[in-house]
């Protein structure tokens, strides 16, 4: 997984810090927003699993927190449901205006309630999944009933949650009394997804069959069966990530990338991102790339590393079929190799020893019951592998331009 940092300002001008999380490739498929519950960040550990999942499926990520939680600047004392999901609609504008434009938002618990919200003036939105979502914001109140008279009386009130202090005002329990989103549950044209535990001690199940009736087709429900509110068990969060993913794909526009094809054997692409080289040999891909430390993204073996691997991969294939031939009791084949580039000098039967040479230095590990003279004859066929003789004998490579 890729991640960038990066801050982007809210309508009200207050810098919001945030994190765009990527595939391994910098290449995802689709963009999604999630908005985290209710006084947490995008730290907390289950908002990092469920996004690793998603970028595992192709599914860029951008997290970010709301006014004064996390590293994003404001006051928290001066937000509410409102401006958190003002935040959420300036995190799609922000990635709108960079070229990376979501179809995807995700909410965990109050943020679930915000994305739906959100999503009603956003229309280029294609779908929306809560996770442990209540199906009224007033239902966050419940976290301080013990202090509401109190900020009633008084205007504001300390409110202990999850063991940290946080002002709640008045204006922040009127702005979530004034939310009616059981009427915009049934106006969304996006398809929906709840997600849910049934052992949901924080905002029970009873919401997530709320918002479900409320939506309108297409709507998809997943019981999250022994997970807790947080998502604390990674396993847990993991699921919810790739089932997010995997049911998004369905309702996402995804461009269809074009595929290597090729009249020879092998064809290789690389584009102006780096050196990330894509690699079709038949019906198989890969892929090859170049250390960090040289400007690659360090993603797959270099060239050389793969030309080491043929020659290690024909070794020991060659000396199974050797084996196999002669039936062998030949358990299991290792070939440890390393290449480098040594002075010729220093290189003892070396047809030359002049200038710097490629030096592939190669270790046979075999596992089984065989005896010294077996050994030594597999040691022989070795250097009789196809590619070692390639390595070994005359080759010519020809090169020619491929006309536009």
């Amino acid at each position: 997984m890729k991640t960038i940092k990066l801050n982007f300002k809210n309508k009200r001008g207050i810098k919001l810090s945030a994190r765009l999380e990527l595939p391994v490739d910098g290449k995802p498929d689709a963009y999604a927003v999630f908005a985290h519950c209710f006084t947490c960040n995008i730290n907390l550990k289950s908002v990092r699993n469920i996004s690793r999942a998603m970028t595992l499926n192709q599914i860029g990520v951008l997290l970010f927190d709301f006014t004064g939680l996390g590293n994003s600047e404001g006051d928290f004392a001066d937000t509410n449901f409102s401006t958190n999901v003002g935040d959420l609609i300036s995190a799609v504008e922000y990635l709108e205006e960079h070229d990376k434009a979501p179809q995807l938002l995700i909410g965990h618990s109050l943020g679930g309630a915000a994305v739906l919200l959100a999503a009603s003036q956003l229309p280029q939105i294609k779908a929306v999944a809560t996770v442990g979502a209540p199906a009224d914001p007033p239902h966050v109140a419940h976290l301080f009933a013990n202090k509401l008279e109190q900020i009633e009386k008084d205007g504001q009130a300390q409110v202990d949650i999850g063991g940290r202090d946080f002002t709640i005002k008045k204006q922040f329990i009127d702005d979530l009394e004034a939310q009616l989103l059981h009427v915009v549950i049934r106006q969304l044209d996006q398809a929906v997804l709840v997600l849910h535990s049934p052992q949901d001690q924080t905002v029970g199940i009873d919401n997530a069959a709320k918002i479900y009736t409320a939506a309108r087709h297409p709507k998809s429900f997943i019981s999250l069966d022994g997970a807790d509110h947080l998502m604390s068990n990674k396993a847990d969060a993991a699921y919810v990530g790739h089932m997010i993913a995997g049911w998004a794909m369905r309702y996402l526009d995804i461009e269809e990338e074009e595929t290597l094809e090729t009249e020879k054997q092998v064809v290789v692409r690389t584009d102006d991102d780096g050196y990330t080289t894509e690699i079709r040999a038949g019906l198989h891909a890969l892929i090859a790339d170049e250390p960090s430390a040289v400007g690659g993204n360090n993603l797959g073996p270099t060239p050389y590393g793969l030309l080491t691997a043929a020659l290690g991969s024909c070794t020991s294939m060659t000396l199974r079929m050797y084996a196999d031939r002669k039936k062998w009791p030949l358990k299991e084949v290792k070939v440890h190799l390393s290449h480098n580039k040594i002075h010729a000098q220093d290189c003892g039967d070396c047809e030359t020893n002049e200038g710097r040479i490629d030096f592939i230095d190669r270790e046979i590990e075999l596992e089984g019951e065989l005896n010294d003279e077996q050994r030594k004859r597999l040691l022989e066929i070795a250097d009789r592998c196809p590619v070692h003789r390639t390595l070994h004998g005359p080759v010519k490579v020809n090169t020619t331009l491929i006309e536009d």
